[in-house]
Order: structure tokens, then sequence, then C-alpha cells
């Protein structure tokens, strides 16, 4: 975990390839001793004594310096694990120290493979109970081995969600820092690999620090990658022309240059028909009939005034109720976010 107790997934080493650098190292070690055994016999000394003390002290420093000269000066690498990409870090992704290194050698000599590498099977079974491929020394030193030559992830294409078109074309990035745009991107890129427990704590600290640099909070119920894919977008497309901005984030960004935003045309209003279920109803003609001898004559319609009643007359629409509105300053929750894959 790192200062802000973030949870760091590191990509741990498995146990064939240690298995495989750790025989690296033996040979390398044996190599050593076998060139000083053979310079011990040219240099013709005959006191047996002496001999053995040599041979002692100079395989103790092989098989314990080894490592710790490598592993110190090496920021935890030793031939072995740079032929094979591993390294050793602490628990918490920092490098290792001389205290690390020397804790993990001594254990490795006494518990873990023994002088002679005579009980290796205390490593082995420990590593492979363990969660994390740690053995004895790792515990010990609080230490973990992680792959290096990882694979290569491919940057994510980053794309502007549609619902956050128009808030992002209002945002002012100016304060959006280099280092931090790649952290978000980077964040983006690992999203599915990353654990919840890693990620969740990670993108709302990603969101944090890039509201406070452009003094823009995320919209309520906007997730953190939204919020980042959105901002990202926006800035990329700002310095080099995005390809594929919606058209919603062109006409807010050209109101705000000044220039007239595209409008498109309105479609015809069209009187809607009385319909009863699929049918359309025709009245039929009204047929006056012919007045009575001696009745009083209606009087005569003026011309120019509405004949009441008339088949023909327009018939007033029903008002239409206007689809309810959100009350000022009432959140939207936004729809159609798809996480990056």
């Amino acid at each position: 975990m790192t200062g802000e107790a973030v949870v760091l997934e590191l990509p741990i080493a498995q146990v064939a390839s240690r298995a495989a650098a750790f025989a690296i190292d033996v040979a390398v070690q044996a190599g050593a001793l076998l060139l000083f055994m053979l310079a011990l016999t040219v240099s013709g000394v005959t006191d047996e004594a002496l001999l053995a003390a040599l041979a002692l002290s100079f395989f103790v420093l092989v098989r314990v310096g080894y490592s710790v000269l490598f592993e110190t000066l090496g920021r935890g690498i030793t031939l072995g694990k740079m032929a094979m990409g591993l390294r050793v870090v602490r628990d918490d992704g920092g490098p290792v120290r001389f205290r690390q290194a020397l804790t993990r050698a001594l254990a490795g000599a006494i518990v873990d493979f023994g002088p002679v590498l005579a009980w290796s099977a205390v490593a082995l079974f420990v590593s492979l109970f363990s969660p994390r491929s740690k053995r004895v020394g790792d515990y010990l030193a609080g230490t973990v081995v992680i792959r290096e030559r990882a694979p290569r992830t491919v940057a994510p294409h980053i794309t502007m969600p549609p619902a956050l078109a128009g808030w992002a074309a209002q945002l002012d990035l100016t304060g959006l820092s280099d280092e931090l745009a790649l952290m978000a991107r980077q964040y983006l890129a690992r999203y599915a690999e990353l654990s919840d427990r890693a990620r969740d704590p990670l993108g709302h600290q990603l969101v944090q620090d890039v509201a406070a640099r452009i003094g823009a909070p995320p919209p309520w119920g906007v997730p953190p990658w939204a919020y980042l894919q959105a901002v990202l977008a926006e800035r990329r497309r700002r310095a080099g022309g995005y390809v594929g901005t919606p058209v919603g984030a062109q006409q807010m960004g050209a109101q705000q240059a000044g220039a007239s935003p595209v409008v498109p045309p309105s479609p015809p209003v069209v009187a809607p028909a009385r319909e009863v279920g699929a049918q359309q109803v025709v009245a039929p003609p009204v047929v006056a009939p012919p007045p009575e001898v001696g009745a009083p004559q209606a009087p005569a319609r003026q011309v120019g005034a509405p004949q009441v009643g008339a088949p023909g007359a327009p018939v007033a629409a029903a008002p239409v109720a206007p689809p309810p509105t959100a009350e000022p300053g009432e959140p939207t929750p936004p729809r159609g976010f798809a996480p990056p894959s």
C-alpha cells in the first residue's frame, strides 16, 4: 500500500521464472567457486588448514555476498533475475536496501535453500502456498519478486462519452498538467486489469486531483472513468482536432469562440387528423330542408363570418401539455455509460 492507503497491483513473478533465475545464479556462483579452487591449486599452497579456511571464507562470501552485492547495487537485480526479467522490490513497491538484501541472503542460505542447497524444498513449498510467491526470506525482509517484462499495454482509444460532450466543451483545461493527464491515461489503459479494491480508490483519487486542477468536479452520477475520459478526450480535441467529436461539442465550442452554431432545420408542422381507432371520421354533408310557406326567413349570413357547425370549418386542436422539465439546479442522472474494456 502507498502512503495514501491505495493498494498497488504488482506483476508478481511465478515460481517457474524464479526457479530459472535461481538456477542461473547458482551456475554463476559455482563457476566462481571453481575458478577460486583452481587458483588455489595453481598458487602452490600446501597448508591444508589454510586451504580449508580460504575455501570456506570464499564459499560464504559467494553464497551470501553474491546476492547482497547485486541486489543492493543493482536495486533488486541479480544476473539470473536480469536474464529472466525479474526484480526484488519492497512490499510497497520501493527499491530494496542493504538491510532487505542481507536478510534475504541470510534466510536463503540458512532456511530456504541451506548451505549447499540441501533443503531447497522449503523455499519451493513456501512459495507454492504463498499468494504472492514469497519464500521465507521475502517474508522476513518484507520484499516480493516482480516481473519487469510485463506484456506491453496498448494505449487506449479515448472517446468522448456522448452525455458529457456539452459539459466537457465548457471546461478550462489550462491547469491540467501533462503528468496528471498521463496518469489518468494509464489508469484507463489498465482499468480492466485492476482489481476492485485498487480500481475504485485510485480512480477517485485521480478524479480529485484533476478536479482540483481544472476547477470542475464531476457531474452528479458520473463514474470516475467517464469523467476522466471526457476530460482527456476534450483535451485531445483542443490540442489536435479530435476525430469523432459529437456535434453537440462542436456547437458548444463554436459558441465559445464567437461563431454562429450550426442549427439543424426544424421539421414541418403537420396538424394531426381526428381519428377513432385507426379510421378517420368524415362528417357527411348536411342538407337543409326546404322552408315552409309563410315561415320567417333566417337572416342572411354575412360574408366572411364563420358558419357554426359547418362541415368544412377548422377544428381547434386540443392543447398538448409540455414535457415535464427538471427544476433549476436539480441534477439529472446521466445514462448510457459503458466502462472501458
